[in-house]
């Protein structure tokens, strides 16, 4: 048991990085005035293909597993 609450952390700490990375990596459609309610009427939608894809569904797979070893770590 000692062994798994020592891991706990680094293994926090290295899916804490992949999420910043793939979060950062994903591309943005918009500047900065679609904050602010500029560019609504030449919005396109595109749909997600090739390493866009995998790099969106591999932040959702990591940001899932980060939260499930936060839970982890409390129960424990």
């Amino acid at each position: 048991m000692a062994l798994v609450e020592s891991l706990f952390p680094i293994i926090q700490l290295i899916l804490g990085s992949l999420l910043i990375a793939g979060i950062l990596l994903q591309q943005r459609g918009t500047g900065l005035g679609g904050a602010f309610g500029g560019e609504t009427e030449t919005q396109n939608f595109n749909t997600r293909r090739g390493a866009e894809k995998v790099i969106f569904q591999g932040t959702i797979v990591v940001a899932v597993l980060f939260v499930l070893s936060a839970i982890l770590a409390l129960v424990i």
